[in-house]
């Protein structure tokens, strides 16, 4: 069986792969032309839904870096510093 923060993980990121497949459809469909074209203005709409995935996945990550994170772990900078002393 997965670890509770792995199925967050996947959850999260399947998530955010529907969201973008699902603009992408919509700007298909708004945008496409009767030859299955894509018009300009749609081109430049998929380029910023593209562009918005990657800060979007980029958030997410850090998100869910800074939510998952165990201090028992040792990956935080406190750790370190009570070492040294």
């Amino acid at each position: 069986m997965l670890e509770r923060e792995r199925i967050i993980e996947i959850v999260v990121a399947v998530t955010s792969v529907f969201l973008m497949l699902g603009a992408m459809v919509a700007i298909g469909g708004e945008y496409g032309g009767a030859d299955s074209a894509l018009s300009p203005e749609g081109g430049e709409m998929l380029v910023g839904v593209i562009i918005g995935f990657i800060f979007l996945l980029t958030a997410v990550g850090i998100g869910l870096a800074y939510l998952l994170n165990d201090p028992t772990d040792g990956l935080d900078d406190d750790a370190d510093a009570q070492n040294a002393a």
